[in-house]
């Protein structure tokens, strides 16, 4: 597992930050010592799943923020990686693959698909994003110019504001789809 400790530490700071706490705030809010936090923000440590919800508690923020850094291109997440962290008491693991922006909007479909002829989709209105996770099968996916192929369990968001495609490469390739649109 990578731990994506580099991306929760600058989220940790930047909340921080936002919230106008101290360092000393935020750890006794969370229950956590100051040094754990400071380590943690200077990007050391190895957080466990129970002290980060106990800090995004303290933060009052949604826990997929300390994972996910704000991107604007295409990003492909294969089976098995991301960024992840793992539950000391139960067997369970969580890998985030999107956040959702504040004030933004999201329509979920499942697609069902054959190969044949390619979905080529206009551009939707400006800062619109979408993410795809191949649940069977293999496609071709992506901004037209920049397509990638996808295997079952792999995920992949683009900017959905420029043309984009997906064409099954496989009979009954089946996707769901998540469409964000600001």
């Amino acid at each position: 597992m990578t731990q994506p400790i580099s991306i929760i530490a600058k989220a940790l700071v930047r909340e921080r930050q936002r919230t106008g706490l101290s360092l000393a705030e935020v750890a006794r809010r969370a229950g956590i010592a100051k040094s754990t936090l400071s380590q943690l923000e200077a990007g050391n440590g190895n957080p466990s799943l129970e002290t980060l919800w106990a800090l995004c508690v303290a933060l009052d923020i949604p826990f997929a923020r300390l994972m996910e850094p704000q991107i604007n291109q295409s990003q492909v997440i294969r089976r098995g990686e991301g960024p992840s962290v793992i539950a000391e008491i139960a067997n369970y693991k969580a890998v985030l693959l999107a956040t959702c922006p504040p004030g933004a909007r999201r329509d979920i479909y499942l697609l069902m698909t054959q190969p044949g002829a390619d979905r080529v989709s206009q551009p939707h209105s400006p800062g619109s994003v979408e993410h795809i996770i191949i649940t069977q099968g293999q496609a071709l996916v992506g901004l037209v110019n920049e397509p990638f192929t996808l295997n079952a369990g792999d995920y992949i968001c683009y900017p959905a504001d420029q043309e984009h495609i997906f064409r099954a490469l496989e009979a009954d390739t089946q996707a769901v789809l998540v469409s964000e649109q600001n």
